[in-house]
């Protein structure tokens, strides 16, 4: 197998500064262009994985989104899902990007989705991991929301985020894979050690989940069938956060879209189930 961190890490970084934000951002591979968005809590390198295969036959646009990752933000920052969406449209622009396809998970679904009502020309195809669903709430979603609010829950989760039993508990990365080993090693390095020894990157999640605007979710139970590109739902069967059931109901509300999913993951199947992933969005995108 390729070293998957060796070579995400040896892209060159290069950063859109906009108004309200600093995002930074990898390009790699060739081919029609894709670009590539996280979700919550993560950063582009959640990609690593598959990227490899996907840059055999694509060029790979690939970003930290406002609040997480190398991400620079401050008070005037749009954490909306239009805000990220208005955001990488100035990335698409930035990059002179002519047609461009979608693969996307979590909340990056969410915000690409807004991306391809904002831009209908431009964007085509999209691959949508686990992600919100019309008229459905996580509750610890919705739980953590409101805590973040709080001025002291920032600290607390720190200190939380210490214990590896915590880590590996439902409120924080039980529910996202179904081989609890795997929160160990690269992932810990990248997405949990940093929010223990770094306060500004509980902030950034903080802000992040705050600006989570779930009305805009609820719109897509008609606003989906906007989308006049074919979709691919891509799901791991076993995840807690966005049931394999509502997601099958979501399917009618897209003019074409089709359902592949991944025995033996939860949230995070580019993470657990690498090239399963790659693999399904390789023939999407072909087909």
């Amino acid at each position: 197998m390729p070293d998957h961190d060796t070579l995400y890490r040896s892209l060159p970084v290069q950063d859109l500064r906009l108004a309200d934000a600093t995002l930074p951002y990898r390009c790699h591979g060739t081919g029609p262009d894709l670009l590539l968005v996280h979700g919550f809590p993560l950063s582009g390198y959640t990609w690593r994985k598959v990227l490899p295969a996907l840059a055999e036959r694509h060029r790979c646009h690939i970003i930290d989104l406002a609040g997480l990752g190398g991400s620079v933000w401050d008070e005037k920052t749009d954490f909306s899902f239009e805000g990220h969406a208005r955001r990488l449209k100035a990335l698409v622009d930035h990059l002179g990007l002519q047609r461009y396809d979608l693969l996307s998970q979590d909340t990056g679904a969410t915000i690409t989705r807004c991306l391809a009502l904002m831009d209908p020309a431009r964007a085509r195809r999209q691959v949508m991991i686990n992600t919100e669903i019309p008229g459905h709430r996580p509750p610890w979603i919705v739980e953590y929301q409101y805590l973040m609010r709080l001025p002291f829950t920032p600290a607390v989760f720190r200190l939380l985020l210490k214990s590896r039993a915590f880590q590996r508990s439902a409120m924080a990365f039980g529910g996202c894979f179904d081989d609890l080993d795997l929160i160990d090693g690269d992932f810990h390095r990248e997405f949990i050690a940093p929010c223990v020894s770094e306060p500004r990157r509980i902030e950034g999640l903080r802000d992040y989940l705050i600006g989570a605007n779930w009305p805009t979710v609820d719109a897509f139970a008609t606003r989906h069938a906007e989308f006049h590109e074919p979709v691919l739902l891509l799901w791991g069967e076993d995840d807690p956060t966005f049931p394999l059931p509502r997601a099958r109901a979501m399917l009618p509300q897209f003019r074409d879209a089709r359902m592949v999913t991944i025995p033996r993951a939860k949230l995070l199947p580019q993470e657990e189930k690498p090239g399963e992933v790659a693999k399904a969005v390789l023939e999407f995108l072909s087909g």
